[in-house]
């Protein structure tokens, strides 16, 4: 029986209903996996409110929470900090010491909970600039750092102040405050209350099927809601969480837990098909051609209509002799991959839809807690390109110029301390302007077409949206990265990161010597082979879509060097401005 109308009460509605052995697991050290039961997990988060209680930390106050990797302690920190009424703050490990200052600051953070010596060395050098910090306290053992397990508290009277603290806590009251990376400007803070995710969470068990006692991989950051609120649904559902060390050892702890289910966002999702096609390019004979004639079945089946007898026979050879093989790599038992963050190619959620992979692509913002569509686990639903019907409890309309307003109970209170910025994205009636360029099918499914921002005019007066062409052309196997530009000019460029791996094996089958990645984008056969790809893919674009200049780099677009949000999203502005005298160059030649 679902009972819980704050977010604290899930994980207790979990201890009464059906607690598990196995509710929080990790590698400590990467070495063995270590288990928290759901009683484990109730009772270190109430041993750790009363330590925050005696700190003197009281309703309101803010707490941050910073971590390399997803663990269990964030978990314990994050109810620690809901069912006392403090709001807690999670930060990407990723972002400058300038955003962390500025967050800091603007929330006025009392404490600090940072995983290791890496992010503790991160921050130590903005603690003196932070007047409202107290202190910090890490999860790993950290020379000179309190550790968060002296705070561990048991006593009477804490124990009763928690209670009486956690009964005057209202669904409506706030519980966390997000801070968006976005693409341009200083980052906003998302206020979320109880009522918004927990909406949320109910609305998400009701098209995510998931079943007790099922195992989950969590890996996307905690600090993104997309993964945050995705773990409070596994609580609900009463499912194993397991924490992955970090993405490089994924592949290993799907072979070794085998979970049902994981979310992840588009970019690793091609990621995992580039090397997939990788091993079927080093196949030789019969074997790599049945491995492309496999992919090309899954590709050319359109999900959501019946396939005919040709089409389900061909299929069913392609799972058993080629498919099984994905399967088994993902651990044998995957019901379904949840995708979500940034559009998602259509062509890779046919592929692995029907090849028994079934992709869930949801479409969300930080604002709506996160989610307002998705795909069900449902085979008559299932749709490329589309990112499902709205959640039961989101009210969803299109606007004469595209833009998406969402009006739900999971949409945010507002922007923390910004009126102003808070009364620009409401209109007169309440309804959220996501910023979102999209559409419904005829049969209902929403279709996201582009960023209203990220739009951008030709000086011939015609709008572009740049991400379902860019998706396009990244169904090329040597395209990595690609961004376009063209705004305000003639026609549009496209800079281009090869998947240089591919590359160099083209080059190897067609005697071009090898030489470093920056001499093989000079060469001209590389060059000429781009814009045959590109001449290509451009039949499936209008006329003023159409690519027409590009950019080989030697580059790597990552967070790490500011040129992708935390999320994996193209930084626009950033990339524009890094490469201004390549574009300048394009447009501009004397």
């Amino acid at each position: 029986m679902v009972s819980y109308t704050r977010i604290f009460d899930i994980i207790e509605n979990q201890l009464s209903v059906a607690p598990l052995d196995k509710c929080l697991s990790r590698r400590e050290d990467k070495k063995e996996w270590t288990h928290y039961s759901t009683q484990d997990f109730v009772a270190t988060a109430n041993q750790l409110s009363q330590g925050l209680l005696k700190l003197g930390l009281q309703k309101g106050d803010t707490v941050a929470i910073i971590s390399t990797s997803n663990r269990p302690e964030w978990h314990f920190t994050d109810l620690a900090c809901l069912q006392i009424g403090v709001v807690d703050i999670p930060v990407y490990p990723t972002i400058s010491s300038k955003e962390y200052e500025f967050i800091f600051n603007h929330a006025e953070i009392k404490y600090v909970f940072v995983s290791d010596k890496l992010m503790y060395r991160k921050i130590s050098q903005i603690i003196p600039n932070i007047p409202s910090l107290k202190g910090v306290y890490s999860f790993d053992v950290v020379d000179n750092v309190t550790n968060w397990k002296e705070l561990l508290t048991d006593e009477i009277e804490f124990q009763q102040k928690l209670n009486t603290i956690k009964q005057s806590i209202l669904p409506t009251d706030l519980a966390t405050i997000i801070y968006t990376s976005g693409t341009t400007g200083i980052p906003k803070g998302v206020m979320l209350s109880h009522q918004n995710i927990v909406t949320n969470v109910k609305d998400c068990l009701m098209v995510i099927p998931l079943q007790p006692r099922e195992i989950v991989l969590s890996f996307l950051p905690l600090s993104h809601v997309f993964e945050r609120t995705i773990n409070y649904v596994y609580f609900a559902a009463g499912v194993s969480v397991y924490f992955a060390d970090g993405l490089e050892t994924i592949s290993e702890h799907l072979q070794d837990i085998r979970p049902h289910y994981f979310a992840t966002v588009p970019r690793l999702l091609e990621r995992v098909y580039e090397k997939i096609i990788k091993k079927g390019l080093a196949l030789t004979g019969i074997k790599k051609q049945l491995f492309f004639w496999s992919i090309q079945q899954a590709q050319n089946i359109e999900l959501g209509k019946p396939k005919n007898p040709i089409q389900s026979i061909n299929l069913a050879l392609a799972n058993k002799l080629v498919f099984s093989k994905w399967r088994e790599a993902l651990g044998g038992r995957i019901k379904a991959i949840i995708c979500g963050s940034a559009p998602l190619q259509p062509r890779l959620a046919t592929i692995f839809t029907n090849a028994q992979i079934p992709v869930l692509e949801g479409y969300g913002l930080t604002e709506c807690s996160p989610v307002v569509s998705v795909v069900p686990l449902r085979t008559a639903d299932f749709r490329a390109g589309s990112v499902g019907k709205p959640l039961p409890s989101v009210q969803i309309k299109i606007e004469e110029d595209g833009e998406i307003l969402v009006k739900a109970p999971n949409v945010m209170m507002g922007y923390y301390k910004n009126i102003e910025e808070t009364q620009k994205v409401f209109n007169n009636e309440g309804w959220l302007l996501t910023g979102d360029i999209g559409k419904f099918t005829e049969d209902g499914f929403l279709k996201i077409t582009d960023r209203k921002k990220e739009l951008f005019k030709t000086s011939g007066g015609k709008y572009v949206a740049p991400s379902p062409i860019e998706n396009k052309l990244k169904e090329s196997i040597y395209i990595d990265q690609v961004a376009l530009v063209g705004d305000g000019e003639k026609f549009i460029s496209a800079f281009i990161i090869p998947n240089f791996d591919n590359l160099k094996e083209w080059c190897f089958k067609n005697g071009i010597s090898e030489t470093t990645n920056d001499a093989l984008i000079a060469k001209q056969e590389i060059k000429q082979l781009f814009k045959d790809i590109i001449i290509e893919l451009n039949v499936n674009f209008g006329k003023v879509e159409q690519v027409k200049q590009i950019e080989l780099l030697n580059d790597e677009w990552t967070v790490e060097n500011g040129m992708l949000t935390a999320t994996l999203k193209l930084r626009r502005k950033v990339i524009k401005e890094k490469y201004i005298k390549q574009i300048d160059s394009i447009y501009h030649k004397k």
